[in-house]
């Protein structure tokens, strides 16, 4: 077969690249090794953490929030019940990205694909069938794969990455969670308010590391009052699997006498490496970064003619939305129209209760660029909206060009903060000012006027605090 695009990989950037490539007249092909479309976030990612992260905040919610409300409940925790209402949304997004691909005259190739040369893609099927694939262009959109740390083997039972984590059949009386990011953070709080009792251990001094410091330090107040506890500055140098549970080693990060910490399970969260196993990148030549990610131009194109790279597999944040972008982006590009990504206004949300998001610069990296700003902050205690429903936990924080007034970042702690953040995303496009968001007229009462209060705060004029 021959075709002017062949995708290698159909999670959030290989799919939408795909369908941006139909759209713009190409024959298009995608390889995928699943037995389903969606890669990490749709399977065992972003979608069913998600799903986990609603259904046992509601439970927690129900359990320990409605009666200030004044409805009387008995809540009771039915898992394999909850696993189910998972897969169900899971299902419904693979099945809608077959849909798409098919409604978009694009065929699916099933297995595993080797780039064989500039032009040709091979194809191993689970059955151990190979076939040669011919094409113009090759997209290598394979995404990334748990880090592993050395000496502590993943089982997906005991010691679990976020993919056995997803698959609890029952809730861990005690999980030991190592790494303070997003991923361990938002699986963390999940068996928290399902009954875990939860320590996150991390290896530098504070969570969340490369965002705005005073919402990591804001953060971590929060979820320490939830019930999940932190052992910062410490490290992990082996995990024991025992009869009935696991023996964690627990020593200072810069090394010290260890510590026997027993729980059920350990959760090993300390990140991504992108995944390039089996893609016959070195035998084609193509670079790799010291990072062992692809190396790529402006124009997403590696080092071999007539192969781009996107996702987690090259440089900048692991997100299924920078993804998505980029595959819209070289789609158009090798379509000859001018595709492109604005890596300024890159959203980052944590999906815990309250959520965390961003979008920008942080205070950390003006101070070290030496560009002088004006902070406006509004606390959600002070949110007419929040007050009302008891959701004050948090605040927006806006951080402006002190001689422009444009707004370089917007940090979110809060109920839906991750829809919020996406007006500082539009005004950030299009290099608004503080003054313009507080200028503009939001609704009441809603979270969202926290964010124009912090507009206003910019230039010390909030209304209401």
């Amino acid at each position: 077969m021959s075709y002017d695009l062949i995708v290698i990989g159909t999670g959030p950037g290989g799919y939408v690249c795909a369908i941006r490539a139909a759209q713009l007249g190409m024959k298009v092909a995608v390889v995928e090794k699943r037995s389903t479309f969606g890669g990490t976030c749709l399977n065992v990612g972003c979608i069913p953490s998600k799903a986990l992260l609603h259904a046992s905040h509601s439970y927690d919610e129900t359990k320990n929030g409605f009666a200030s409300m004044g409805i009387n409940t008995d809540a009771k925790l039915d898992l394999a019940k909850m696993q189910a209402f998972k897969r169900e949304g899971v299902k419904g997004n693979v099945d809608g990205v077959a849909y798409l691909l098919k409604k978009n005259k694009i065929d699916s190739v099933f297995g595993t694909g080797r780039i064989v040369r500039s032009g040709q893609v091979a194809v191993t099927s689970p059955s151990g069938e190979t076939q040669t694939l011919e094409t113009k262009w090759i997209v290598i959109a394979t995404g990334s794969d748990v880090t592993r740390l050395p000496g502590i083997e993943i089982d997906e039972k005991r010691v679990v990455s976020s993919t056995g984590a997803l698959d609890f059949t029952t809730v861990p009386k005690k999980l030991i969670v190592v790494g303070a990011g997003v991923i361990g953070l938002e699986l963390g709080s999940v068996w928290r308010r399902l009954g875990s009792e939860v320590l996150v251990i991390e290896y530098l001094n504070r969570i969340l590391p490369g965002m705005d410091a005073e919402i990591g330090r804001s953060f971590q107040r929060i979820l320490e009052k939830q019930g999940i506890a932190f052992r910062l500055s410490s490290k992990v140098s082996a995990v024991e699997t025992t009869g009935t549970g696991v023996t964690a080693k627990v020593e200072p990060a810069e090394g010290g006498v260890a510590e026997s910490v027993e729980a059920d399970a350990v959760l090993v969260a300390v990140g991504r490496v992108p995944f390039t196993e089996g893609l016959g990148l070195a035998e084609t030549g193509i670079a790799l970064d010291p990072k062992k990610r692809v190396l790529v131009d402006g124009h997403y194109q590696t080092n071999v003619t007539g192969v781009f790279a996107i996702g987690d597999v090259i440089a900048g944040p692991m997100l299924a939305h920078k993804a998505e972008d980029e595959g819209v982006a070289v789609a158009e590009i090798i379509a000859g129209q001018a595709g492109h990504v604005n890596y300024d206004v890159i959203p980052n949300v944590i999906y815990t209760s309250p959520e965390v998001a961003s979008v920008g610069k942080t205070e950390e990296e003006l101070k070290a660029a030496g560009i002088a700003y004006n902070v406006g902050k509004f606390p959600f205690t002070a949110n007419g909206r929040a007050k009302a429903i008891h959701m004050t936990d948090g605040f927006v924080k806006i951080l402006a060009d002190a001689k422009t007034d444009r707004v370089l970042g917007v940090h979110i702690i809060g109920a839906n903060a991750g829809e919020l953040i996406a007006e500082a995303c539009v005004l950030m496009e299009f290099s608004g000012s503080a003054e313009d968001l507080a200028r503009t007229c939001h609704a009441h009462p809603t979270f969202s006027e926290a964010v124009k209060e912090a507009a206003l705060a910019v230039a010390k004029r909030a209304i209401h605090f």
